[in-house]
């Protein structure tokens, strides 16, 4: 057993409020909490092959050992799944199983499938309730929380979606065992993020701590998750629907999002793609005279202390701009970008995507497209953290 005790964080949205719980083996008391969070009598749990081998199961048991009727659907794993013909197939599955207005969707896995799962939940008979029970580091701290659901177009990530809280979310850290290490490490990015936007002492923590983090020493890990969590609620609490202060959540993700359209959702991780794009936004921040000196060398060492990757693929500046041209984070022709001010500080600012990408180097830059690349080393003022 776990000397670790559990941790409970309260994500106040007034009637939509929810709790993520973080612990070790909490996955026996998922049906319970899905009755009573929910009110469902059928629950459809929604996974990945490998995710339901593993843990499928055992959430199925508990499930149905609180009464409720319940089955199993499993989607194809990656990000390329994330998209409106799997969401079609979905509906055409709940259909099929009778699902209703007093169902509830359970999402078992990655931020893609909580992404997926929340964006059918908040569509299907115009809005049925679901619980996250995210298994990666990644969903963990970041997509499981704050109700941003909703899939990719060919033409860019995340043009298509809705805001739709989860009723509850789940994270049983002894999931995160049975993850590659590359995954494990990807799910850290957005720790790093969140740490870098709003809070310069667990930034510090997180310098002293890499290593244990990523054998997922307990000690560190749970009070880790809980802290980065703890953030996204705060913010998401304070800015529901990304207004304002929400935005800062994007650090890292315009040009790490142009990163993953370029590569058509393969080759990189998520994760790996922030890790690029939070040391490609500090890089430019000191440039463009917003940053302290120093913080770009700070997040690189970072990120390369948790084996995140922090080069550029090798895509011509003229590839990048194209493919921040469909931001959803635009406004006309410009960008609401996210700068570092200092670690735990962070803005936005108003940037055109030939702005943005002025440190790419005309040619390209770092490894060729097409190779892996996940070794590879290397505006408005918000109130914030600390």
């Amino acid at each position: 057993m776990s000397s670790a005790r559990p941790r409970n964080v309260r994500v106040s949205l007034g009637e939509r409020s929810y709790p993520v719980r973080i612990g070790t083996g909490l996955l026996d008391g998922l049906g319970e909490l899905v009755a009573r969070r929910t009110g469902a009598h059928h629950a459809v749990l929604i996974t990945v092959p490998g995710v339901g081998r593993r843990y499928g199961a055992r959430a199925l048991r508990s499930l149905r050992a609180a009464g409720l009727r319940c089955s199993r659907v499993t989607v194809p794993d990656g990000d390329a799944s994330k998209n409106l013909a799997q969401a079609a197939e979905l509906y055409a599955a709940l259909l099929a199983q009778r699902a209703d207005r007093g169902s509830a969707l359970v999402a078992l896995g990655g931020g893609m499938v909580g992404d997926l799962t929340g964006y059918v939940a908040a569509t299907f008979l115009r809005g049925i309730p679901f619980v996250q029970v995210p298994t990666t580091v990644l969903a963990m701290v970041d997509a499981s929380v704050g109700g941003k659901t909703g899939v990719n177009l060919p033409e860019g990530k995340n043009l298509v979606g809705a805001f739709h809280q989860p009723a509850a979310v789940l994270a049983d850290v002894s999931t995160l065992r049975s993850l590659p290490a590359r995954e494990r490490a990807a799910g850290f990015a957005e720790v790093v993020k969140a740490a870098s936007i709003w809070d310069s002492s667990f930034f510090a923590r997180l310098e002293r701590r890499a290593a244990p983090l990523l054998r997922l020493e307990e000690g560190a890990l749970i009070p880790t998750l809980e802290r980065a969590v703890r953030i996204k609620a705060e913010v998401v609490g304070r800015d529901e629907r990304e207004q304002d202060l929400r935005m800062l959540l994007n650090f890292g993700h315009s040009m790490g999002h142009a990163v993953e359209t370029l590569e058509g959702y393969r080759g990189l991780l998520h994760g790996e793609a922030v890790s690029i794009g939070m040391v490609y936004a500090s890089r430019l921040s000191e440039t463009l005279g917003v940053a302290e000196a120093g913080i770009a060398t700070r997040l690189t060492a970072l990120c390369t202390s948790l084996g995140l990757p922090v080069e550029l693929p090798g895509y011509s500046r003229l590839a990048y701009r194209k493919a921040l041209g469909v931001d959803k984070k635009r406004r006309d022709d410009r960008i609401h970008y996210v700068v570092l001010e200092r670690i735990g500080a962070a803005r936005t600012q108003a940037l055109t995507p030939a702005e943005i990408v002025a440190l790419v180097p005309r040619g390209g830059a770092g490894p060729k497209p097409g190779g892996r690349r996940a070794d590879s080393r290397g505006g408005t003022r918000y109130l914030r953290g600390k």
